[in-house]
């Protein structure tokens, strides 16, 4: 009995070592296959000019999922921008908030600046970094005129981005104190500056130096903490795609000015000149790329609707008879919307950046557009003053070609047209070029297109004179 009980109990603990075994196996098993490999010796490098727009969003975004793929060491920005669109410069922070691969920010280089939307970039990253003769920070809002209203409006705007800073720096490590003065006090700081105050982490001549410089610290991304090894990785550009660089390159205000300009001209000479299709059609792509442009920019859209006025008075003074009136209201309204083309009339996010169109480039453009309308108006004067010509005088001068001897009676071409002829003075032989003269009833009257030679000038044969005399007459003597 006793013998039976061990051998029982002997048993179950056989079977618990064998469930344990199996249970550490399966754990063994799902750990290999759910563990994260590690982190390979790649750095992509990615470089972003000029406005903070949709398009620089995406370009950050399509380069951080291609980094986290690949299990990359880490990401460098390079970035030189004068600031952006608020929304945009919103979601690349947010983005590199929450990636889980590093992502070095790097002003960059020589010469360059993050200001604006760019100092809100730079102080998200993981790293930040700046090239030595660059600046960062001049954050503050800008608004036209005056008002409590205006006040407002400011001061919201102002409260809110002066926060999102100092929030976004207080997580990185960074200055939140600075932060906060660049939005409310719109200072800037250089290099030097910007590494005493805490407001970057590392200054570096050149990429290669970067990596060197932040290899073996430690940042913490969406997954944990992870160390850098940057030192001998192996960096891969990726640049941005054509259609990307294309449209980011119009993004810039004199670019988007010189497209809406151009494509209101073609639109303008399309229907002056009805049926041209190719300034008809160029018009439509430059306007069109302009207004794409103008999207991405912080526009003054009382401008653009001072432009489209002006567009709509300059093809109404083509169909309206007067003394200019409306091409010179064209001309005030194209000078106004230039102006006023990137000045918006309300309150705009302290990450705009001041653009505007260049004064010259806007006289030049005006200078041709008033020529235009000074142009336009004398030819349409001298066509009112022209008289009319049409039917049988619209016939005078054309040429073409005898189809029968004319004698004086016969047939001519003219154009894919056959006509009844009357030779005007002598013989016109079949295939000959003949000039109208005039049009007698549905009968042309028509001469040589080059003046004959005398011995080939002769009368015409006496009336019911036979056919072969005819024949002799024409054949030399």
């Amino acid at each position: 009995m006793r013998r039976l009980r061990h051998h029982r109990i002997g048993r179950r603990v056989a079977r618990a070592a064998l469930v344990g075994w199996i249970l550490c196996a399966v754990a063994s098993v799902l750990s290999a296959v759910y563990a994260q490999p590690p982190r390979r010796s790649i750095v992509y490098h990615l470089e972003m000019q000029g406005v903070v727009n949709p398009l620089s969003a995406r370009y950050l975004a399509r380069g951080i999922v291609r980094a986290e793929h690949d299990r990359a060491a880490a990401l460098v920005f390079q970035i030189d921008t004068p600031g952006g669109l608020d929304s945009s410069m919103r979601q690349m922070v947010e983005r590199i908030l929450n990636a889980d691969v590093p992502v070095i920010v790097y002003v960059g280089p020589a010469g360059a600046r993050a200001a604006s939307a760019g100092m809100f970039i730079t102080i998200a990253g993981h790293i930040a970094a700046m090239a030595p003769g660059t600046a960062i920070g001049a954050a503050h809002p800008v608004t036209l005129g005056g008002g409590d209203e205006d006040e407002t409006m400011v001061a919201k705007m102002e409260e809110d981005a002066a926060a999102y800073a100092r929030s976004v720096a207080k997580l990185r490590g960074h200055n939140p104190e600075w932060a906060e003065r660049a939005v409310r006090e719109s200072v800037s700081v250089d290099t030097e500056q910007a590494l005493e105050l805490g407001v970057i982490d590392v200054i570096a001549r050149t990429l290669a130096e970067l990596l060197e410089t932040v290899d073996g610290r430690v940042v913490e991304i969406a997954s944990g903490e992870v160390t850098l090894n940057t030192a001998a990785a192996i960096v891969h550009e990726m640049p941005m795609t054509l259609l990307e660089r294309l449209l980011h390159t119009i993004a810039e205000p004199n670019i988007a000015y010189i497209l809406l300009t151009v494509g209101m001209i073609g639109l303008i000479a399309e229907m002056y000149h009805p049926g041209g299709l190719y300034p008809g059609i160029t018009g439509v792509i430059c306007m069109l790329l302009g207004l794409t442009a103008l999207g991405m920019l912080p526009t003054g859209w009382a401008g653009v609707a001072l432009l489209l006025l002006a567009m709509g008075l300059f093809i109404a003074e083509i169909f309206v008879e007067g003394l200019g009136i409306l091409g010179a209201g064209a001309a005030v309204s194209f000078i106004l919307g230039s102006l006023l083309l990137f000045v918006p009339v309300s309150p705009v996010s302290p990450a705009a950046p001041a653009v505007r169109v260049s004064p010259w480039l806007v006289a030049l453009m005006s200078a041709i557009l008033v020529g235009a309308i000074v142009l336009l108006f004398r030819v349409r004067m001298a066509m009112w003053r022209r008289p009319p010509v049409f039917g049988a005088e619209a016939m005078a001068g054309r040429e073409g070609v005898a189809l029968s001897k004319l004698n004086p009676f016969g047939t001519v071409r003219l154009d894919s047209e056959v006509w009844r002829a009357e030779a005007r003075e002598g013989l016109i032989k079949r295939g000959e070029k003949v000039r109208v003269v005039k049009l007698e009833g549905v009968t042309l009257v028509v001469e040589r297109a080059r003046p004959a030679r005398p011995e080939q000038i002769r009368r015409e044969p006496a009336e019911g004179a036979p056919e072969e005399q005819e024949d002799q007459a024409e054949s030399p003597q």
